[in-house]
């Protein structure tokens, strides 16, 4: 018992640990990002300029920000109740707030993801379930990126602003949410030909000797075939289930994706459409999202002065840069961790509820095993 409780303890300061250089190093890019963005920025015309802004246009913002996250919420709560888990949307609003803000300070778009499968494990979901909720989420979201990114490249204005440095950018982001998209869709849908494919790259690494433990990575193949296998049979079992993600997913995505929209009022300006500036970000979006870097900082800021440049000038790109980043990442960073603080304090006294309830039905059975004894 003295062990496993040591074990316990040594993961849980593992995880703080790791969360807490994930702040660190969020800290770091930021403050450079700053340092070569604001050097040649005057910081009186910067405060002017922030001084102009419409206050309900900024909560107006946070709004789109909460709907945001709402739908993914929506979505987990549709998803698990076709697995049989009648989850109230209050808690799936705390999974998706966790989320958000573990993978902010992750280097990884999906960071969040462990994290809210352990808070559903906790309410009694079962990790497979959550682990299949996550995957039918991911799946949806990458989709509905490509779509917004694709229908905006096609058929909308905005990709003008995409050129050189960002043009390239655009492309890695593109390839690497398609590739991802590709092999997920084939790992669920042709098995056979993952497994062959997923089995060659592992004899590839243990040839080159990269791959330390190759057993072990060949049972982690095993459980991740299994859970996109479940999930295989979950879309073909519900397809609606499957197209009302993708809506959700769609729907979630402009929201974000009209944050600056809500910024370009805020500082009063007009002429632009709102499809110019939701074009704008998608493709931003898509761009810098699959890099390693918590909350894409750094590329998002940059890019964001590069591609609006033409929307709010020279002079206003900078301050909407700091109030559309300040709405869409900064402030609800800070939401989400006040909300992982909610839910962590919920998950804590449902546990020690359950140890207290276990321990009172024990204390009785043990005084009438005396009492038998004693009889």
């Amino acid at each position: 018992m003295e062990t496993r409780s040591a074990i316990v303890c040594g993961v849980n300061w593992m995880q703080g640990k790791k969360r807490f250089l994930g702040w660190i190093f969020l800290a770091a890019l930021m403050a450079v990002t700053g340092g070569i963005l604001f050097r040649e920025q005057s910081m009186g015309l910067l405060w002017e300029s922030l001084r102009q802004v419409k206050f309900p246009f900024v909560m107006g913002g946070l709004g789109l920000m909460l709907g945001y996250v709402g739908c993914e919420a929506l979505c987990t709560r549709q998803i698990l109740g076709r697995l049989g888990h009648k989850t109230p949307y209050g808690r799936c609003l705390g999974y998706s707030f966790v989320g958000f803000y573990v993978s902010s300070i992750t280097p990884s778009a999906t960071g969040g993801q462990p994290a809210q499968i352990y808070c559903m494990s906790r309410d009694s979901i079962p990790a497979a379930h959550g682990a299949l909720n996550m995957m039918l989420i991911a799946a949806c979201y990458q989709i509905a990126t490509l779509l917004w990114g694709g229908s905006i490249w096609l058929f909308l204005p905005g990709r003008k602003a995409f050129r050189g440095g960002m043009g390239l950018l655009l492309l890695y982001g593109s390839v690497m949410m398609a590739l991802l998209t590709i092999g997920m869709c084939m790992v669920m849908f042709m098995p056979g030909l993952s497994r062959r494919i997923c089995e060659g790259v592992l004899k590839l690494l243990e040839k080159l000797r990269i791959l330390r433990s190759p057993a072990s990575a060949r049972e982690k193949l095993e459980r991740q075939l299994a859970e996109y296998a479940r999930g295989a049979a979950c879309i073909k079992e519900n397809p609606g289930l499957a197209l009302r993600v993708l809506a959700l997913c769609v729907i979630q995505l402009g929201m974000l994706f009209s944050v600056p929209w809500m910024v370009y009022h805020a500082f009063g300006l007009q002429g632009c459409s709102w499809i110019q500036i939701v074009g704008l970000q998608a493709l931003l979006t898509l761009a810098v999202s699959n890099l390693p870097l918590p909350g894409a900082v750094g590329p998002a800021e940059g890019g964001f002065v590069s591609a609006f440049v033409t929307v709010f000038g020279a002079e206003m790109v900078t301050p909407a840069m700091l109030v559309s980043r300040g709405i869409s990442f900064y402030a609800f960073l800070l939401i989400s961790f006040a909300v992982s603080l909610a839910v962590h304090a919920r998950l804590r006294r449902q546990a020690e509820d359950r140890v207290r309830r276990k321990q009172e039905r024990v204390i009785p059975e043990k005084q009438a095993g005396v009492m038998r004894r004693y009889l």
